[in-house]
């Protein structure tokens, strides 16, 4: 998937096709959200006017350049644990393997969402700092790179939900639920804000 131009992922997202879906399209936004805010560190670090941040800008910079790395690679774990799915929900319904099967499949394709969920809720940290103590001339895409974060997360929780609501473990199915409300409960309010108080400096 990552070796695919942009606009070979977008008509393959566009298609027919399996793969890449919701959550490797939210684990790409995710990257593109992170990646944003490492921008800001890069423009900003190397001033004389932000000597006295620029050690804390650094150290946010390489976590951002892992968390986007760790996101993209989500690109391609997603599409490996939803190939597998899709291929199960084609297996007879009288066929006594099917259950077992498609147990198995729902649990790698939960996991990979919930991983994506996880890595944007470090970026919206990150972002953040990132707003705080970046330039002013490029805060606005610290900004737009919460956002992006931000509907990533949505994104990603919705697929994780959209695989427990069919596992017949109900009991794991409802930790994996809570802890995507646990993370989104946190971390939406954070995104919302960052953004909100970017945006009000340029009204």
């Amino acid at each position: 998937m990552l070796e695919k131009s942009v606009a070979e992922f977008t008509e393959l997202l566009a298609s027919k096709a399996p793969v890449p879906g919701g959550g490797g399209a939210s684990a790409l936004v995710g990257a593109l959200g992170i990646a944003l805010g490492n921008m800001v560190g890069e423009l900003t670090v190397g001033k004389e006017k932000y000597a006295d941040v620029e050690e804390d800008l650094r150290r946010l910079m390489e976590q951002a350049q892992g968390l986007r790395l760790r996101l993209l690679s989500c690109v391609e774990k997603d599409a490996a644990a939803f190939a597998p799915l899709s291929r199960a929900y084609r297996i007879p319904k009288d066929d006594p393997a099917r259950e077992e099967i498609m147990e198995s499949c729902l649990r790698e394709a939960a996991a990979a969402p919930l991983e994506i969920l996880e890595l944007c809720c470090q970026a919206i940290r990150l972002q953040e700092e990132f707003a705080k103590m970046g330039s002013p001339l490029v805060v606005s895409d610290a900004a737009t790179g919460v956002v992006f974060c931000w509907s990533a997360m949505y994104g990603a929780a919705v697929n994780v939900k959209v695989n427990t609501k069919a596992m017949r473990d109900r009991e794991y199915a409802e930790k994996l639920n809570a802890r995507v409300d646990e993370q989104m409960a946190a971390w939406w309010p954070v995104a919302e804000k960052v953004y909100e108080d970017v945006y009000r400096r340029f009204c």
